[in-house]
């Protein structure tokens, strides 16, 4: 194969060329985040049952669907939680590497079987399954210069306006709410109903049946009488708005003509659907909600996105409303990439500055320059193929990888150099008779290091998840390189490289004077300094010494 390269340059140009664009592309489409997704995936299932207690949940919602969960696929366990508020969470997490997308189907399946045992209520207000991710991506937060817009008005208003065209946001997971929209409350007075003769249930039963949303039809609609010339649709009162419309709910009618309504028993305002949530920064009340990233998305585009749709949303906002970010999880993500990549161009640098002093020939020192980003970046064009994401681990791998990359495509010119030297071959020749004799050489290098990193990878449980990205990644690199060292090194040595003659400077002549007598001057310190025993050192040095 390196002779194939040697005889065509440019293909091997074209090769190496297609292999960067191709890791150039990947890293545009790589998901970047602060760490990989150690932790094993989650299903979460949430259920709301108002006004339980969390003994009534646990005995009508929670067990019930434990009970269908059982012999779901790759499940390790699950945990569940029953809350006073009248909410109720299940938790499955399972082994690592499950596909969450059909574990989520799966559980889905199993809840539909415990639905017809649940009650009403629950099964009415809706039970969601859903991806659990547990980390915020960030928080986004309203805070009103206005007194008369408390907590539970913005709220409402984030409720209403800002939800739902965030979610809708490519790479959002979810966006959870830190309290509740607004609600139509009534607050029972027990001694009243008990004055009355009624209970809670009957109550609410009225509510339930006086509040509905009723079509009313059309009038002159087909069959229609002959000559009928128009038709139009019958609009009937809809549900409730107001707390006077709720006021005016019939509890109970008498023989009398009397009735008892429900502002005769009750006090219906306008607030919170729930009242778990009290959020403050600073000591000033807001209300916020927290941005979930879906799985494999960008965070650092996610979090641009949102940012984007925020400040768009804000000229809808009351007078005296804005946003804030209180807490943005990507701020560590883009330090933490930075400083990587930091020390990515720092290694690389220092790389080329150590290969220059010691070849002391910048033609021979451009060859490795060259081909050690078409190495790391086609690294990219792996990852993305392996469904790795852009994080702290895969670019320390790069990092670490540098110093490997590098070494093939030194071999290979340091071999042409001695060659041309020793032998006085043109550049072609000594190419063609370097690549016989290390081509082995090379092969056996990467193989020796492949066995050393891809074991890594084979590990098991969350440590396996640690440790794979970052074996990966330089496995990647080094059989990259490897191709580089058979293809485009040698084309660029039998092209770039020329015979030198001309002596080196006064700098590199005094470099080579001092790299070449460290063994001497550290065999004079071992066998030739006073107090040593001449018994101890070899024939050669004791005579020279003594």
């Amino acid at each position: 194969m390196p002779r194939f390269f040697i005889d065509r340059p440019i293909f091997a140009w074209v090769v190496a060329i297609l292999i960067t664009l191709a890791g150039g592309a990947a890293i545009f489409n790589l998901p970047v985040s602060a760490y990989p997704p150690i932790a094993p995936p989650q299903i979460s299932i949430n259920a709301v049952y108002p006004g339980a207690s969390a003994e009534v949940i646990e005995k009508t919602v929670t067990s019930v669907i434990e009970q269908q969960l059982t012999g779901v696929d790759n499940l390790l366990y699950f945990e569940s939680t029953s809350r006073s508020n009248g909410t109720a969470q299940i938790t499955l997490t399972f082994i690592s590497g499950t596909d969450p997308d059909i574990a989520q189907v799966q559980v889905q399946n199993r809840l539909s079987v415990a639905q017809p045992r649940l009650p009403q209520e629950v099964t009415q207000n809706g039970i969601t399954v859903s991806k659990a991710n547990n980390d915020f991506l960030m928080v986004v937060a309203l805070h009103s210069e206005d007194p008369s817009l408390d907590t539970y008005a913005l709220n409402n208003l984030i409720a209403a306006q800002v939800l739902d065209p965030v979610r809708r946001l490519p790479g959002i997971g979810d966006a959870n709410l830190f309290g509740a929209a607004y609600a139509m409350r009534v607050w029972l007075d027990p001694d009243k109903l008990h004055g009355y003769g009624l209970g809670p249930t009957q109550v609410l039963d009225a509510v339930r049946e006086q509040n509905v949303q009723i079509a009313a039809g059309y009038l002159g609609a087909e069959p229609a009488p002959p000559g009928q010339g128009f038709s139009a649709s019958v609009n009937a009162a809809s549900r409730f708005t107001s707390p006077e419309q709720f006021d005016d709910i019939i509890l109970r009618t008498s023989l009398d003509g009397s009735s008892v309504r429900l502002s005769d028993v009750a006090r219906v305002t306008l607030g919170a659907e729930s009242y778990g949530h009290d959020v403050h920064l600073g000591g000033d009340p807001i209300a916020g909600f927290a941005i979930l990233l879906a799985p494999g998305a960008n965070a650092l585009e996610v979090a641009a996105a949102v940012r984007d749709k925020m400040g768009e949303l804000e000229a809808y906002f009351p007078p005296g409303v804005s946003w804030l970010v209180p807490y943005d999880s990507t701020q560590f993500i883009r330090i933490s990439i930075h400083e990587v990549v930091y020390t990515l161009v720092e290694a690389v640098i220092l790389v080329f500055l150590v290969i220059l002093l010691f070849l002391q020939n910048l033609r021979a020192t451009l060859i490795p320059t060259l081909v050690v980003p078409v190495a790391l970046t086609s690294a990219f064009a792996g990852m993305y193929l392996a469904g790795f994401s852009i994080n702290v681990l895969t670019l320390f791998g790069l990092v670490l990888a540098i110093g490997l990359v590098v070494d093939d495509a030194i071999v290979v010119v340091e071999n042409v150099e001695r060659i041309m030297t020793e032998e006085s071959l043109s550049p072609k020749e000594a190419t063609r008779k370097a690549m016989d004799q290390i081509t082995g050489a090379v092969i056996a290098m990467t193989t020796v290091l492949a066995a050393v990193f891809i074991p890594m990878a084979l590990v098991g449980g969350s440590v396996g998840v640690i440790y794979r990205q970052f074996s990966l990644t330089i496995a990647i690199s080094m059989a990259i390189s490897a191709l580089m060292a058979l293809s485009f090194t040698p084309a660029l040595c039998a092209t770039l490289l020329r015979p030198v003659h001309k002596e080196p400077n006064r700098f590199l002549r005094g470099f080579n004077r001092l790299y070449g007598g460290l063994p001497y001057w550290w065999v004079w310190r071992s066998c030739c300094s006073p107090g040593c025993r001449p018994a101890s050192c070899p024939r050669r040095t004791r005579d020279t010494c003594w």
